[in-house]
């Protein structure tokens, strides 16, 4: 099987864009040569690759040609800077895809990576750390921060360390709806923060609290910032990370409705086995700042 730089490229940029507009404007090239070169592909690969849908998706075919495109990309940029000069690297820096949860974006993650930006050009992808792995397996990024410890095929795995979450409110909140403290029984009614569907630790926080069957009028929130604004204008009670709450927990404008309960979240990092200077500067950064922020994992 014979397959070309050039038509790989095509593959990834089409499936990253979307369109093959918008794949033939990244390449410089006009949309028939992307398409010719996707065609030449799957002739060379003999199955369909790409469904010619909008946005395009990867056949199941398309995903293994995928993840070859994105290795291969990865280390042409790794060889093009190390047959630079010192100062002066040749080519752009490999564009690494990431999956990371939004609560690590939000506190601890940006920092790590700032210090590489310029071995590598991230693309984050923001993903409940319970479904990261899926990006992984279908090829959508090369590595990520998952609360899952067991491998993906093709990958390995590195603990990172535990994300610590409180059920916080509002003092007046905590008082209003919870005069007599937090019972079984007492949060039916209460109003919750919640940040999508995916999100489960307020159902997690709920069962060790007894708190089973329960369904609570629910805010739903898809942003880490905004999600903890809301739990501080006292919409709702919500489980926060400490790394985000630190100063309000201290000031006394966020306390913990339910004593000393918490939920730590074990996190893991998951990259592609690929010998990739880029990669691994990306994860050696990724794992000092973790070793720092997070707690152990018990």
């Amino acid at each position: 099987m014979d397959l070309q730089l050039d038509q790989l490229r095509a593959l990834d940029a089409v499936l990253t864009e979307g369109t093959f507009d918008a794949a033939a404007r990244r390449l410089n090239l006009t949309p028939s040569a992307v398409s010719q070169r996707i065609k030449a592909l799957e002739d060379a690969a003999g199955r369909i690759l790409v469904q010619r849908s909008k946005p395009v998706r990867a056949t199941e075919s398309g995903l293994a040609v995928l993840r070859l495109a994105r290795q291969v990309h990865v280390l042409a940029a790794d060889t093009a800077r190390e047959l630079g000069e010192p100062d002066r690297p040749a080519g752009r820096p490999a564009r690494i895809p990431i999956a990371v949860n939004a609560d690590s974006l939000e506190t601890w993650v940006l920092p790590a990576v700032s210090r590489i930006a310029g071995i590598a050009c991230l693309e984050l992808h923001r993903e409940d750390e319970e479904h990261t792995t899926r990006l992984l397996r279908d090829g959508t990024v090369m590595a990520a921060i998952t609360s899952t410890a067991t491998p993906v095929q093709g990958c390995r795995v590195r603990p990172l360390g535990a994300m610590r979450y409180q059920a916080l409110a509002t003092p007046d909140f905590a008082h209003y709806w919870f005069p007599d403290g937090a019972r079984p029984g007492s949060y039916t009614h209460v109003p919750m923060i919640q940040f999508d569907r995916n999100d489960d630790l307020q159902a997690r926080h709920l069962r060790g609290a007894n708190q089973q069957p329960a369904d609570p009028p629910t805010h739903f929130v898809p942003s880490s910032t905004a999600f903890r604004e809301a739990v501080r204008l006292g919409m709702g009670w919500g489980m926060l990370p400490d790394l985000q709450t630190e100063t309000d927990r201290a000031a006394g404008a966020l306390v913990n409705i339910n004593g000393r309960a918490r939920i730590d979240v074990p996190l893991y990092w998951q990259q592609w086995k690929l010998d990739s200077p880029a990669l691994n500067a990306v994860a050696d950064a990724i794992i000092t700042a973790a070793a720092k922020a997070l707690l152990p994992v018990e």
